[in-house]
């Protein structure tokens, strides 16, 4: 067996052991979620509110809260995000400006997230007096979610073909019309992809609400913009570290848990079904 051959064989071998891997430490993960705590759920764990201390009732209060902050922060980031990501690919010249935008973004990505929840305090809470509200906490996670939309949308733009465009333009089409008719829908499947992950990363932030909206307890969903919010995952914290029950709500810890990976995973699967089905379409 000549080097070359080795080398083939031991990247497949070592490629294969990773994801094989990777794969197990996520189904071991899941799977010590569900055996502790499967016993909880229950509809009327989805549908009841917290009571006595959190320690009785469910979590509907909280699931519904993070559906609100999920929705909101989508309702602002997947438009700013989409349309920057269409300025850097079809608008932007190729100069030093544009170049020191994209590495602002880029490093914004890797920034931690409780500096975009110190960030949110000070801009949205105190700075424009939203104060610690469902919209406070909603425009911080769209902060923190622009990077990887931007990023993605970008990227799924420029791996448009230019022989589309050429076809286009040779049709009389003007670039909007190009944009709008022949690129968006050629790049959506991929732009939904980024919008999916930024879905999972929204749902799933403790930190960026910990300072700008999320309550310890509120009796009450969100009923406004401007009302405190309960949401799965600093439920989950609060009830991990907060209070003298830490035992006696592990099985709720671990319920909870549970059903913010489901909800999680049923979002995510949802938008690839659609991207699925957008794929089918366009080739017909």
């Amino acid at each position: 067996m000549d080097g070359r051959r080795f080398a083939d064989m031991m990247m497949t071998v070592l490629s294969w052991a990773a994801a094989l891997l990777l794969t197990g430490m996520v189904v071991a993960i899941i799977g010590f979620v569900v055996v502790r705590g499967y016993s909880v759920l229950s509809l009327d764990f989805l549908i009841e509110p917290p009571r006595d201390s959190m320690t009785r009732g469910g979590i509907m209060t909280p699931l519904v809260g993070t559906l609100q902050l999920v929705g909101v922060a989508m309702f602002f980031a997947i438009p700013v995000g989409v349309a920057t990501g269409l300025y850097f690919a079809e608008y932007a010249r190729d100069d030093m400006f544009t170049s020191i935008l994209r590495l602002a973004i880029r490093s914004l990505a890797g920034v931690p997230s409780v500096v975009f929840g110190l960030f949110g305090l000070s801009l949205f809470v105190i700075l424009l007096g939203f104060g610690p509200s469902l919209l406070a906490a909603a425009l911080t996670l769209a902060c923190l979610t622009l990077p990887l939309m931007v990023t993605a949308s970008e990227q799924a733009f420029l791996a448009v073909p230019k022989d589309y465009r050429d076809a286009s333009y040779a049709l009389g089409a003007s670039k909007w019309q190009t944009i709008r008719k022949v690129v968006l829908p050629a790049a959506a499947p991929t732009v939904i992809t980024g919008i999916i992950l930024s879905v999972g990363r929204v749902a799933g932030e403790t930190a960026p609400i910990m300072f700008t909206g999320a309550a310890f307890f509120a009796p009450h969903i969100a009923r406004s913009l401007f009302s405190e919010v309960m949401a799965l995952p600093y439920h989950i914290y609060v009830l991990a570290t907060a209070g003298t029950f830490i035992e006696e709500t592990r099985p709720i810890q671990y319920g909870t848990v549970l059903v913010l990976l489901l909800l999680v995973l049923g979002i995510c699967s949802g938008g690839i079904y659609m991207r699925s089905r957008l794929r089918r379409m366009m080739r017909r």
